[in-house]
């Protein structure tokens, strides 16, 4: 019998061990139970399969390094293709020892490799769970990082990443700058 609170607590396990606690957390800790939040707020009856992504989207974030990685574009990509499919092993590993089955640990694998964004409702779901998170606690400190034509591409992709309904969502919930909000009205 699968055990959804015994999956999410090894991803919460598993990611107490990052490193980075500058927010007095550890990092991938503190963005799962923030994704899972985000999730429950948006997606109120979410599949457990969805709830388990969301967890574990960014699990042992930390152990593939992007300094590891070649710099430029074809680098950075290949680096969050490899955290993806790692998420993904990871989750699945956790789902498997938590009794679920096969079916269930390729569906959560397949949304956190976000294969079937727009076509398919779950892994569109928790990409608009990923966008939302974003904006809510980690677009303000990043944006003070970024030249602002660079910050304004980002928000474009973020943007076009989302759905019809959550960008309507984004609209509602945020005050963004003009030229930011007309990213989320496109």
């Amino acid at each position: 019998m699968s055990d959804l609170s015994k999956a999410l607590a090894a991803i919460d396990a598993a990611n107490a061990h990052d490193p980075d606690t500058s927010e007095g957390a550890p990092a991938a800790q503190l963005y799962g139970q923030r994704m899972s939040a985000e999730l429950t707020r948006l997606f109120a009856d979410a599949s457990e399969p969805l709830q388990i992504a969301a967890r574990g989207q960014h699990i042992e974030r930390w152990v593939l390094k992007r300094a590891d990685y070649p710099q430029g574009r074809e680098g950075y990509l290949t680096w969050r293709r490899d955290l993806a499919r790692h998420h993904a092993n990871r989750v699945g590993e956790i789902m498997r020892e938590a009794g679920y089955d096969e079916a269930d640990a390729e569906a959560a694998g397949k949304m956190i490799r976000k294969e079937g964004i727009k076509r398919d409702v779950e892994v569109q779901a928790l990409e608009d769970v990923i966008c939302f998170v974003f904006l809510k606690w980690y677009f303000a400190p990043f944006s003070t990082t970024q030249d602002p034509d660079k910050m304004q591409r980002i928000v474009e992709k973020t943007a076009r990443k989302m759905s019809a309904e959550g960008r309507a969502r984004v609209l509602d919930e945020f005050e963004l700058p003009d030229s930011l909000a007309a990213a989320f009205r496109a």
